[in-house]
């Protein structure tokens, strides 16, 4: 097996063993992502030397007989509105061309604490607002079952590479699917944590009560090792919650006897591609074989998500953004005055999407519409949570489909913005509920493209959801292909 092919674990294990050196590791995924990455576009910037010379410290340790972390000397991705100390930070948009970090996100300290080698910040849709990562400021990412296709987003970045095996996880961030849609289209395993369960300091804002930092891994076992190291409380983010850290890892029992699955039926209406139900019901009726009882559940609320999700998100956008202005940080314009010098900057740095979704935010938040739009999205936020709870109380998880479809083409949405909008609309409930969710693949549609299952769980208890997925994951192999534009050969992972 190529070493490129070694899941997470695998390779951390490999590196401590000795089996195998950080040096050798680290050379062999960036010269794979000199030779995928150009078709690809999974990367935004790499930090090959940073990298190697991680790699040789990592080493030099492991000679002496140190004691390191859990991913001591494995090369991992983070999302480009994480930030890095002394890496470029530009959420893919040219308003922030040039900047430099000059702190570690707490994720990426944590990162660094385990042993991690950090490649390089990976493509997004521009402050993580799209679908598609094709909002990017750079270059659209391309999906590596079919280049010619999106990967979803925001985080399309780290899931293309986490799939085209150019990284062996990565971070990115979820405001209202941006993990675990992605994580679908791609083939690959996205978890979405509990909103205050891994801080989001050094997370660039776009929508405060939603945004949450995740992983993209290769399968449920990854994603719980990677999940133990990010999580817990964080002193710096007011959000974050001081609430202990299971050994997730541990939980991983591979059996299901006694788990109670809840399927929704709003999930399975109008709008759903035939391959992409089939493919998720098939994966339920797996779950059933393995020992899950499946029972019928209803979230009646659901039909106003995406309205819901599209007033509060741009309201927070439109507040988080304006701290862009030219002054401070990013690209500057020219003007004749201060007004003139924001404008030119706003006008140049920012993006359509991003522009649409602040000239809504300030809209909704306006004093004549502000009772009517965001007050109310507020009020109907709380009865998506409601009805969450009520389905929760009955059964241990939730599950459905991640995305109506599978990739679609690049450019075939990006002028319709509201059709762009509707393929969040299994996975914004998850962000107003605040809830964990987890997508995992689960087979393929009738033109080879991966179909994700979406494991919906209760408040910090992305334990089930992680023995769930394991156990599924276990008895098929659907994690386990490997897209044609990878660099390592198909089966082989």
């Amino acid at each position: 097996m190529s070493v490129l092919g070694h899941s997470l674990i695998e390779a951390a294990e490999a590196v401590r063993a000795r089996r195998l050196s950080s040096t050798e590791l680290t050379k062999a995924t960036l010269e794979a992502i000199a030779r995928v990455d150009p078709t690809v576009r999974a990367y935004i910037g790499v930090d090959a030397d940073g990298a190697l010379a991680r790699a040789a410290e990592i080493d030099a340790k492991l000679d002496a007989g140190d004691e390191l972390g859990p991913l001591a000397g494995v090369p991992i991705a983070v999302k480009d509105n994480i930030v890095v100390r002394g890496a470029i930070t530009t959420c893919a948009s040219r308003i922030l061309a040039g900047f430099t970090s000059p702190y570690d996100a707490t994720v990426v300290e944590r990162l660094r604490g385990a042993g991690a080698v950090l490649l390089g910040k990976t493509n997004m849709d521009e402050f993580a607002m799209g679908s598609s990562t094709e909002n990017s400021a750079v270059a659209p990412t391309r999906n590596p079952w079919d280049t010619d296709r999106v990967p979803g987003g925001s985080s399309g970045g780290s899931a293309a590479a986490v799939a085209a095996r150019i990284a062996f996880a990565a971070l990115g961030s979820d405001t209202g699917g941006s993990i675990r849609m992605p994580a679908s289209l791609c083939g690959v395993t996205g978890l979405k944590p509990t909103y205050g369960r891994v801080s989001r300091y050094g997370l660039v804002a776009f929508a405060s009560s939603l945004d949450q930092i995740g992983t993209l891994t290769r399968d449920a076992r990854d994603t719980a090792l990677l999940l133990g190291l990010i999580a817990g409380h964080d002193a710096r983010d007011s959000t974050s919650v001081d609430s202990p850290v299971p050994d997730y890892v541990a939980a991983l029992d591979g059996d299901l006897a006694g788990l109670t699955v809840g399927m929704p039926v709003e999930y399975f209406g109008a709008g759903i591609e035939p391959g992409t139900e089939q493919a998720v019901r098939a994966a339920i009726e797996q779950l059933h074989a393995l020992g899950a009882e499946v029972v019928e559940v209803r979230l009646p609320h659901l039909d106003y998500a995406i309205a819901t999700y599209y007033i509060i998100c741009t309201a927070e956008a439109s507040s988080n953004l304006a701290r862009y202005d030219g002054v401070r940080y990013g690209h500057r314009g020219g003007g004749d005055n201060v007004i003139g010098m924001y404008t030119t900057s706003r006008e140049a740095g920012f993006g359509p999407e991003v522009k649409r979704r602040i000239l809504l935010g300030t809209y909704v938040l306006s004093a004549g519409y502000y009772d009517a739009y965001y007050l109310k999205a507020l009020k109907v936020r709380t009865l998506i949570k409601h009805d969450f709870d009520a389905a929760l109380a009955s059964v241990d998880c939730i599950v459905a489909p991640v995305s109506p479809t599978t990739a679609f083409r690049i450019g075939e949405k990006i002028d319709d913005p509201l059709t762009m909008y509707l393929s969040d609309i299994y996975t914004v409930s998850l962000n107003l509920a605040g809830l964990p969710g987890l997508s995992i693949p689960c087979g393929f549609d009738g033109t080879g493209l991966p179909v994700g299952l979406q494991l919906i769980g209760k408040p910090f208890d992305e334990a089930t959801l992680l023995r769930t997925a394991h156990a599924y994951q276990q008895a098929t192999d659907w994690h386990r292909r490997v897209p044609p534009t990878a660099a390592v050969e198909s089966g082989g992972a």
